[in-house]
């Protein structure tokens, strides 16, 4: 299993969450708002700018490895601007997921 952690512009997050429901038998997706904190974009030959802050919406979620790959083009996909700030994936290998309600381990839990 992977945890793919997407941090994307925010107004973006909807046509994320539209591209993930197209896949089927998804899992839950965990959406919050956050503030990214990054150097600004300057003109080549310029001083770099300041830090700035930007909301951000950051989706997570947590899929088994034959979804990994289909998740991550329809994040990519989705989310993609073509201009600086349009965000970043991260994914992690998920050891073990438990549902508190049930019991249940790995896959079935999801």
């Amino acid at each position: 299993m992977f945890e793919i952690k997407a941090v994307v512009r925010l107004d973006k997050q909807d046509d994320v969450i539209r591209a993930l429901h197209q896949i089927p038998d998804l899992p839950g997706v965990t959406l919050s708002v956050v503030e990214g904190i990054g150097r600004r974009q300057s003109a080549e030959g310029e001083a770099p700018h300041p830090f700035g802050r930007v909301p951000m919406a950051k989706i997570e979620i947590v899929v088994g490895a034959d979804r990994l790959a289909r998740v991550m083009a329809a994040i990519e996909l989705s989310a993609r601007t073509g201009r600086p700030g349009d965000g970043k994936v991260f994914v992690f290998k998920v050891e073990q997921v438990m549902k508190i309600r049930t019991g249940e381990t790995g896959i079935a839990a999801l």
